[in-house]
């Protein structure tokens, strides 16, 4: 999930000019209010997007045959695409038009969710989620910019700000619930398919009533993002590889090597363009680097919280696509709630100071997590951990926005913004392969001491046993009666599942002690330092 979805911030300059929108409206009805639908539909499809796939990961799973460490490909080939073409995303919408590109990526977010809904193997719905991210990149970033081309700078523009961070902010929830009831009475197929018909309706109507901007002049960095977006993706497939064939398999060493050279290369290109689509002096300010460094953290912490959680809820304690959209609610909720009291809090404490007690209060939740067991229940040990965690996480975002547009030159908020939600979407994919690879080895590790365990007690069926439910996890095996009843077996399972999690948020709670002395010893950004003109549009 993602509560600070790129595009809500990554045009956060252009709502700050103030202006008339262009000559263009003329050439078309003004309808402000569907307008204000069809661009708030769609980063409420997109929002949703990020969510809906999650809770219906052990279905997908299950059906092309694949264990869980492999399914996090199915939230990395979207962020992936995302994170790594947004920057050209919103790029191409102040060059080639806002509302050209937005219609284009529509289209390809439209298509790629078609392709994933009928994809008969594991391939094209990897395919299918690459189209959604590369239409999500282009779409996204312009999303938020229409708005200044549709309404006047004021009351007009203010209220229609108000509605999209209200839609945006939903839209993480309504993913959760939304996901488990496709799920549950439909199939994993719908979570995609929803999209298609939203898709062609938004599309019609952006062509009717949506006006385009006026075009800027500028070039495309496509070295940059070709050499970000391969090594980044390079740089995961080497971590989710080593999870299965091992660190020194000439594969996961090649692969990595291939992330090295091509994200080194992509540092060296940035710091020589002049039209580079990750100028480098933005990293220059201190503070301003380290508040990326902590979104990156919130991104690992984040989409491995929702993963882990996802499956654990399922196959640990048994709960259906449905209730499990039911029980990560409270985090959407706790996380908006805490975005909202950070948004009032920020003058009187700055944004360092809440920065870091949010950071410390993520890292404790997720520490609380890192202890869930086999017999851990969800209303004693996984919600209030949740809680804990989501609280701090939404006591971040703000200040960090606040902390990244702090002092950067006006031309270059947008951009400053942008490469917060680039890290997210990026810590997210390399946080997640990382800790999967660290759960999937602990997964390993503990499966040889239970079958060492399970052999002790003499007894080959319960062996048998524990082999079937093991493959029976993994895909359309049906295990025997049998089976399902030996209760040793399947609570040697369980433990197995446990320790893998439990390891998985481990990893993450030390990242977010990295997060929180980045904050400690970087971010400076007090209350003295901001003022109206750096605050950020509140997004939930």
């Amino acid at each position: 999930m993602t509560t600070t979805h790129a595009g809500q911030v990554a045009t956060t300059h252009a709502v700050r000019v103030a202006g008339r929108p262009t000559s263009h409206r003329a050439s078309r009805p003004a309808h402000p209010a569907l307008a204000l639908l069809i661009i708030a539909g769609t980063q409420l499809m997109i929002v949703l997007d990020a969510t809906i796939v999650n809770i219906a990961l052990p279905s997908m799973g299950h059906f092309f045959h694949k264990s869980q460490t492999d399914m996090t490909w199915a939230i990395n080939a979207y962020t992936l695409a995302f994170g790594g073409l947004l920057l050209l995303g919103g790029k191409a919408g102040d060059i080639l038009g806002r509302r050209r590109m937005f219609m284009i990526g529509l289209g390809l977010f439209t298509i790629g969710s078609l392709l994933g809904g009928i994809a008969q193997n594991f391939e094209m719905l990897m395919i299918g989620r690459v189209v959604q991210g590369v239409g999500g990149a282009i779409s996204s970033p312009t999303a938020l910019a229409l708005i200044t081309t549709e309404f006047a700078a004021g009351k007009e523009r203010t209220r229609a700000l108000a509605v999209f961070s209200a839609v945006a902010g939903a839209g993480a929830a309504l993913g959760l619930l939304l996901g488990g009831i496709l799920t549950e009475y439909l199939t994993w197929r719908w979570v995609l398919f929803v999209n298609v018909p939203i898709g062609i309706g938004l599309i019609s109507g952006a062509a009717v009533y949506l006006h385009e901007s006026d075009r800027q002049s500028g070039r495309f960095d496509w070295l940059g993002g070709i050499m970000s977006t391969v090594g980044m993706t390079a740089l995961v497939y080497g971590f989710i590889h080593a999870a299965s064939h091992g660190w020194n398999n000439g594969e996961t060493i090649g692969s990595f090597t291939v992330a090295l050279v091509l994200l080194a290369a992509f540092v060296a290109v940035q710091s020589r363009l002049s039209y580079a689509m990750m100028p480098l002096h933005v990293f220059g300010n201190r503070s301003r680097s380290g508040a990326y460094i902590v979104m990156l953290i919130i991104g690992a912490a984040m989409f491995g919280m929702f993963y882990f959680l996802t499956f654990f809820v399922q196959q640990n304690l048994g709960f259906s696509a449905l209730k499990s959209g039911f029980a990560f609610l409270p985090v959407a909720l706790t996380i908006g709630v805490s975005a909202q009291l950070a948004a009032k809090f920020m003058v009187k404490f700055g944004p360092r100071n809440l920065i870091v007690a949010g950071a410390a209060i993520m890292t404790g939740g997720l520490f609380w997590l890192s202890t869930l067991d086999a017999s851990s229940k969800y209303t004693s040990h996984i919600l209030p951990s949740m809680i804990v965690m989501a609280f701090g996480i939404g006591m971040i975002f703000v200040p960090l926005m606040t902390v990244v547009v702090t002092g950067v030159e006006p031309h270059e908020a947008g951009l400053a913004s942008a490469l917060l939600n680039v890290g997210q979407q990026v810590g997210g994919s390399i946080g997640l392969s990382v800790l999967a690879t660290v759960a999937a080895t602990s997964a390993r590790s503990e499966t040889t001491a239970q079958l060492h365990t399970l052999a002790a007690l003499g007894n080959p069926g319960v062996v048998e046993h524990f082999g079937e439910l093991g493959r029976a996890r993994q895909g359309n095996f049906v295990p025997s009666a049998a089976a399902r009843s030996d209760g040793i077996a399947q609570h040697a399972l369980s433990v197995i599942g446990a320790h893998a999690a439990s390891m998985g948020f481990l990893a993450a709670a030390i990242f977010g002690v990295v997060g929180l002395l980045a904050a400690i010893g970087m971010v400076r950004t007090g209350k003295h330092d901001i003022g109206p003109v750096n605050a950020p549009v509140p997004v939930h």
